[in-house]
């Protein structure tokens, strides 16, 4: 395994320099330290995690706490975490809560009472406002999804607009009775923003937002997206097309449609969210938002790793960008 003097030499610049790249001091130039990282990787540099623990004080561990890590949003999601770990030579810690509140709790009170992890990065379900008040101030935290958190980094889409652009996209296409599958009970964060961005493409349309064509779940999942298309249809309710507010729920709504002998897209088209490969894959394929991965794991590591480099920063929301992907559920 190559030394940090061969990983300075093979970049050009001096070892202090890769020590401060490894460490995650900021004051190196962003042009430096992506020349030193480049050599790191090309050498298969690992420094000594005990060497680096010992003299900043600092484990090199990331927390990730995500709800569901078999969905495959979140799967997708820690892929590229972890990459982003790497990069900056950091370990990705990874845990499941199931939305649990009293587990998302645990992790702050690990961090309260001086758990190894140098930064957090939380996508919880279950936590409250005023839990949130349980976080210690020093700890660099970065939290994802689109439920507000006050005070903290957080890094989302902005729900809302990408769902109306993929309404709007059904209603350019003809369609005028449409469904949304993945309205919650709670109405809070993700669901309550989807459905917004639904509503507000309707009443853009002048189309009527119709209780009936709201389907409602449990949780983002197949079965629920099929349980849930099977009651409209079921009910009669006339549709045309349905917003799927992930791509899980529309492969189990396409699944219900086509038990109804109902044709995707000549009689229901669909669009989900989120991009997922199953998507990519199914028949037809999925028509989709996809949110860009890789820029908010940039955007989460880049801020985490400022902080723990010594930078006084304020909180700061970053929507991160996404597109709407055209594929064979939504064609006319």
């Amino acid at each position: 395994m190559a030394s940090r003097k061969e990983v300075a030499a093979a970049a050009g610049v001096s070892v202090r320099t890769v020590s401060n790249v490894v460490n995650g001091f900021q004051h190196v130039a962003p042009e430096t330290r992506e020349r030193v990282l480049e050599a790191i990787e090309r050498l298969s540099y690992r420094p000594s995690e005990l060497a680096r623990s010992l003299k900043t004080g600092r484990s090199g561990l990331v927390g990730l706490m995500l709800p569901e890590l078999d969905v495959p949003y979140f799967a997708e999601l820690v892929r590229v975490f972890v990459e982003h770990g790497v990069k900056y030579g950091m370990t990705v810690v990874i845990d499941q809560t199931d939305g649990d509140r009293e587990r998302e709790l645990s992790w702050i009170g690990r961090a309260r009472n001086g758990s190894l992890f140098d930064a957090l990065i939380l996508s919880p379900l279950g936590l409250l406002d005023e839990d949130l008040k349980l976080i210690p101030p020093d700890l660099p935290v970065m939290f994802l999804g689109e439920h507000a958190y006050p005070g903290f980094d957080q890094v989302a889409v902005d729900g809302v607009a990408a769902s109306r652009d993929a309404v709007t996209h059904l209603i350019e296409t003809g369609r005028t009775q449409i469904a949304a599958i993945g309205a919650e009970a709670d109405n809070r964060g993700t669901s309550a923003q989807r459905l917004e961005g639904y509503t507000k493409a309707l009443g853009d349309a002048g189309l009527p937002f119709d209780e009936r064509r709201v389907g409602w779940v449990e949780r983002f999942s197949r079965f629920e997206g099929y349980q849930s298309m099977t009651r409209i249809l079921e009910s009669g309710t006339a549709i045309d097309a349905a917003f799927c507010f992930t791509d899980t729920i529309a492969l189990g709504a396409l699944r219900a449609l086509n038990d109804f002998g109902l044709r995707v897209p000549e009689d229901v088209a669909l669009v989900g969210f989120d991009d997922i490969d199953d998507g990519r894959y199914a028949v037809p394929s999925l028509s989709t938002v996809h949110p860009d991965k890789v820029s908010i794991a940039t955007t989460a590591f880049t801020r985490l790793m400022r902080r723990l480099g010594g930078e006084k920063l304020g909180p700061e929301f970053t929507t991160a960008p996404y597109e709407l992907v055209i594929r064979e559920s939504s064609a006319r």
